[in-house]
């Protein structure tokens, strides 16, 4: 591990050189593992590839004063973040790279630590996960799933909807307890969102009606395939593919990650609408503020551009 040296530590690191000695001697005489020195050698030498004591001092001392951490976050910036935080629930790392590009630079991990530093809880509630992370294994299993009629299994789907090309949709129901039903779609190379509130239950033709509608004003080259999950509510799969020109295709069962566009989106949504909501309350208004705000979220896998502004690229 790098442990920062004393002024003494570096004096007599430069006549061990001097001497010739080893790394491994000089560590052993100043106390620090054989890495550091090596390090120390590395990092600190002049533009003529010499190490001299002080003047390795010198550098070290500079770089410790530039370095971010080291630095208290400018109040103006401070604010600006924790709006995002609160106001947007941005991530620490869309914050560090949207401010990025806009020439101000403050680190993911900076923020984290003002997230954590707040006794209030108010910036980590905010946050995705709470601050609070879990993994699930992952298993895959071969699908049958009698219930939809001429099913497409994913495994047909064309190569090239990889998620890079721009027309592939992905879809999920988000469901409460009584069945009521928001249903979500994704472009895949962008995230952009559209969601609605099924408003006559979650039975096979209404998503397929909703879905119609809702991808009827991008039919044609940029409406390419739908990929969605096993659910019944999406047995209607022929009627969306005769009316939209396309084909959806079925993940394997118990495989969200073959659709984790969709997947991850609406853990997004369940920012807003947390499990056990009863989405008969969530007005139509509340639905469309929620759509907006994830599509104007930074992503990383957008260079930090947002959803939107990647997706309406396409119909400029």
């Amino acid at each position: 591990m790098y442990k920062h040296l004393t002024r003494e530590q570096r004096y007599a690191i430069y006549l061990g050189k001097q001497k010739k000695q080893t790394n491994k001697a000089i560590a052993q005489l100043i106390g620090v593992s054989e890495s550091t020195v090596s390090r120390e050698l590395h990092r600190n030498v002049t533009n003529h590839g010499k190490y001299v004591w002080d003047k390795a001092d010198g550098f070290a001392c500079e770089r410790k004063h530039r370095s971010p951490g080291n630095r208290a976050v400018d109040s103006a910036l401070a604010w600006r973040v924790k709006e995002y935080i609160i106001q947007e629930q941005w991530s620490p790392k869309q914050i560090s790279g949207y401010l990025a590009k806009e020439g101000t630079s403050i680190s993911h991990e900076t923020i984290y630590k003002m997230i954590r530093q707040d006794t209030s809880g108010k910036l980590a509630r905010n946050c995705r996960h709470g601050m609070k992370y879990r993994r699930r294994p992952s298993h895959r299993h071969e699908t049958v799933a009698p219930s939809i009629r001429n099913r497409v299994s994913i495994h047909e789907r064309p190569r090239e909807a990889d998620g890079k090309r721009f027309g592939d949709r992905e879809m999920d129901l988000i469901v409460d307890k009584d069945g009521n039903a928001i249903l979500t779609m994704t472009e895949r190379s962008t995230n952009f969102l559209i969601m609605e509130k099924l408003r006559h239950g979650k039975k096979a033709m209404p998503p397929a009606k909703t879905v119609w509608r809702l991808l009827m004003p991008y039919k044609g080259e940029n409406l390419k395939t739908i990929t969605t999950d096993n659910g019944s509510e999406f047995a209607a799969h022929e009627w969306i593919s005769r009316h939209l020109g396309l084909t959806v295709y079925f993940t394997d069962a118990y495989s969200s990650w073959q659709k984790g566009g969709i997947e991850n989106t609406n853990k997004l949504v369940r920012q807003y609408i947390p499990k056990g909501t009863d989405i008969s309350t969530v007005t139509d208004k509340r639905i469309k503020m929620i759509q907006a705000k994830i599509n104007r979220r930074p992503r990383e896998k957008l260079k930090f551009s947002t959803p939107k502004h990647e997706f309406y690229k396409h119909y400029s």
